[in-house]
């Protein structure tokens, strides 16, 4: 697999768990548990985002 194609895979991986803890969060009756899941879930979903904008070649890394 290349390098874009590991990349590609593992931003789809991190946005598939960051669904994942949104719906956990949706479950939980417990309203600190539901927040630490949706913060969680967004912390993840914003490093995705990330590291796709790196991949397309947006944005580049501090060196």
């Amino acid at each position: 697999m290349s390098v874009s194609g590991e990349a590609s895979g593992r931003v789809r991986q991190m946005r598939q768990k960051a669904d994942e803890l949104k719906q956990a969060a949706e479950r939980s009756s417990d309203p600190e548990e539901r927040r630490r899941l949706e913060e969680k879930a967004r912390k993840l979903r914003d490093q995705s985002d990330q590291e796709s904008a790196m991949g397309a070649g947006d944005i580049f890394p501090d060196v």
